[in-house]
């Protein structure tokens, strides 16, 4: 049964789609953020500021969902699939409610939000607009993001690829629509945005949806939703809790940030929003590289194939970091003509110029903490992921991004400078605790003799 499953968990067979997944929500960012830009800047700077807002809501389902897709790679690993299965089902009830609950908060009262978290004034109507609109669709956000987890962790990460091709041809085409007034459509500018973002999410959650009651050996029946296995939904948790604190650090301390560059200016609030675009395509393969490695040591480490999982966060560490410089060394060159796609504003693409060889710096430590830390998380040790991020994404990200940024008035280079430190001292951090072999040295420890035969070798002091 294992050799069944070994091929579907090798690096590349699981990376690939996770890839074109990613550069597909990436152009799917991209193109958004390139029409709006045909509407205007501040138009971009809302859409900008309120995805920040989303990622913060998501990681009140993503605790559970990190969670429930780590177990779920460790428990098919070890051959118990009907756990795998009862933790998919669990997970997708769970954070369901919970997305219900993000959209209703942010449908009710979307410019209370916005003005809490100093956007500007006179952004606050086109900002009431989108949030009410894209953010009460949370819930579908929530069952995408938890479908696609499950998924992608069963060993099937060509279903949500699939799924995210789809997407981004009908909100194109819609967004297209509802901006130029195009195929019929009534030209609305953001609110058709909005709107189309909406009506493209939904349809991918009825195709996961269709995709997650196949996922596993037998097929999941609509009352089986209600099922809590208690002992497994603290299995999630235990996992899950590190995770879900360590992604609200990032989110939360990023939205922070944005409301320090809210203050600098619409102008520096909107380069941000067009430099945050061209980085993601920067690290579209370190990220897919860095995800499909998560699934495989997961998998591996549950199988109780201890080295071969140690080794595995390396080799994925190396094929990252080349392909993140390779693609960072384009963008340094190519940037400023790439910007000037965005926005014909001159200031918008200067300042975004000006951080382009900062962003040189920043991607081999962004990709050095993503490999090790998921590597990490994999193999259970997510606490240590969240105490070096509650150290250092608030400490040296954020306090320092203001102190730097707007106390000592270096704007966005000294707010660039401070997650850049972040960054490394991340990776450096996880490098140190994965190299140490702690967690690793514990599950071999207590490996049943079943799979002793698999991990007699030792692990090795050194990488």
């Amino acid at each position: 049964m294992l050799d069944k499953n070994t091929n579907k968990f090798t690096l590349w067979v699981l990376a690939w789609p996770i890839f074109i997944e990613l550069f597909l929500q990436f152009l799917l960012g991209a193109v958004d953020t390139l029409m709006v830009s045909r509407i205007s800047d501040d138009a971009v700077a809302v859409v900008g500021f309120s995805n920040q807002l989303f990622q913060a809501m998501t990681t009140l389902f993503m605790t559970v969902a990190s969670g429930a897709g780590i177990l779920i790679a460790q428990k098919i690993g070890s051959h118990r699939t009907g756990d795998a299965r009862t933790i998919g089902i669990m997970a997708v009830s769970a954070t369901t409610i919970i997305g219900l609950a993000c959209s209703v908060i942010l449908f009710a009262m979307p410019e209370a939000i916005a003005s809490v978290l100093q956007l500007p004034e006179h952004l606050l109507p086109l900002a009431g607009t989108y949030i009410s609109i894209v953010g009460g669709g949370m819930i579908l956000i929530a069952m995408m993001a938890t479908m696609s987890t499950v998924i992608r962790n069963t060993g099937n990460t060509r279903g949500p690829m699939y799924v995210a091709i789809g997407m981004n041809i009908i909100h194109v085409i819609m967004n297209y629509g509802f901006i130029f007034g195009a195929f019929g459509f009534p030209q609305w500018g953001l609110t058709g945005v909005a709107i189309s973002t909406v009506v493209s999410r939904l349809l991918a959650v009825l195709l996961l949806l269709y995709m997650f009651l196949r996922s596993f050996e037998y097929r999941i029946k609509w009352k089986e939703f209600g099922v809590f296995d208690r002992p497994l939904f603290g299995e999630i948790l235990k996992i899950g809790w590190p995770l879900g604190i360590n992604m609200s650090c990032w989110v939360f301390t990023q939205l922070i940030i944005y409301s320090f560059i809210a203050t600098l200016g619409a102008a520096e609030l909107a380069a941000r929003t067009y430099m945050n675009t061209l980085e993601s395509f920067c690290f579209l393969l370190g990220s897919s590289i860095a995800m499909a490695a998560q699934i495989q040591i997961a998998h591996l480490f549950g199988a109780g194939r201890i080295r071969e999982a140690y080794r595995s966060a390396y080799r994925a560490l190396g094929i990252g970091a080349i392909y993140v410089v390779v693609n960072a060394f384009i963008l340094y060159v190519f940037g400023k003509q790439l910007l000037g796609l965005f926005t014909d504003d001159k200031t918008i693409v200067a300042i975004g110029a000006s951080l382009l060889g900062m962003n040189l710096i920043l991607q081999p430590g962004k990709m050095l903490n993503m490999a090790l830390g998921n590597s990490l998380n994999a193999v259970g040790d997510t606490r240590f992921t969240m105490y070096i991020s509650l150290g250092s994404m608030w400490l040296v990200a954020t306090g320092l991004s203001y102190v730097l940024g707007i106390h000592m008035g270096w704007g966005l280079i000294g707010i660039y400078s401070c997650m850049i430190a972040d960054e490394y001292l991340r990776g450096v951090l996880s490098f140190i605790r994965w190299r140490g072999q702690k967690h690793l040295r514990k599950a071999e420890q207590v490996e049943p003799v079943s799979h002793q035969a698999r991990s007699m070798e030792p692990i090795p002091a050194q990488a």
